[in-house]
């Protein structure tokens, strides 16, 4: 709570709940809404991910296409844990989805979660240029080709090729 300035009563203004509860950053949500362009929203959890193309809407957020990890799992790809390989396929099948409704361009919305370099967000990013949709992106932060095809997990290698002709052919 804080108080308001020339009122010349001493009331204090509440702030919204989602700001207080640490949920939304409002001034980062304002500037990506201003662009118009649909959002890249990326939520990394611990068991899973979810990627989504939201569009702005007065009444509320339009949700255009939404990956997860059972969406994968539906496909035939052997999802085990939350790793880069797995975010990166998210990311292209979302890139492919967003092709056939014919949408062409996104920002990415991390929300509170921080962008690091080679990381699952990052991957995300790439598996959806790579698929051709066009957001506003540095390359230096995407993951190595290593990272992608998992050559760091304890379970090896994924074959990504094989897995991304199986996203093409569910598009």
């Amino acid at each position: 709570m804080f108080p308001r300035a020339n009122l010349g009563v001493n009331k204090m203004q509440v702030l919204m709940k989602r700001k207080r509860e640490g949920k939304t950053d409002y001034r980062k949500r304002f500037t990506l809404l201003k662009s118009g362009e649909p959002r890249l929203v990326v939520r990394p959890s611990n068991k899973g991910f979810v990627v989504q193309l939201v569009k702005y809407a007065d009444n509320g957020d339009n949700v255009k296409v939404t990956v997860t990890r059972n969406t994968l799992m539906k496909l035939g790809i052997d999802v085990k844990g939350n790793s880069t390989p797995f975010c990166y396929l998210a990311g292209y099948y979302l890139g492919l989805r967003a092709k056939k409704s014919r949408i062409k361009n996104a920002i990415l919305d991390t929300g509170l979660y921080r962008v690091s370099k080679g990381g699952r967000i990052s991957a995300v990013l790439r598996g959806s240029v790579d698929a051709g949709l066009n957001v506003p992106h540095d390359d230096s932060i995407f993951p190595s080709d290593d990272r992608i095809s998992g050559k760091h997990l304890k379970n090896g290698e994924v074959d990504i090729e094989s897995m991304k002709k199986i996203l093409e052919g569910n598009k």
